[in-house]
């Protein structure tokens, strides 16, 4: 399963900031009907994602009913993005079977 859509940049502070971008509505739907089949627990999703032509391996964060794509500052550096910058993010979801 693929999908893409464009977000704001944000910071989640924690103990140390992180920077995320939520999925929209309906990606957010797409996902929360598969996440079951791949989930390794917690909610998490793993995906492959892409910026740019900055490609990266994370897991979708379950958030307020969603998800958050993390970004690391490898990619954030990569593609030059910054805090409230949109981007666009591709994932790409393992589904069982492909």
């Amino acid at each position: 399963m693929e999908l893409e859509f464009s977000g704001a940049v944000f910071s989640w502070r924690g103990p140390a900031p992180h920077h995320f971008v939520a999925v929209p509505e309906p990606q957010r739907s797409e996902l929360a009907d598969v996440a079951g089949l791949v989930s390794y627990g917690w909610g998490m999703v793993p995906v492959t994602g892409r910026i740019g032509v900055t490609e990266f391996t994370t897991s979708l964060w379950p958030r307020d009913g969603g998800y958050v794509v993390p970004l690391k500052d490898a990619v954030r550096r990569a593609e030059g993005v910054e805090l409230d910058d949109i981007v666009t993010v591709v994932l790409r979801v393992a589904l069982p079977g492909e």
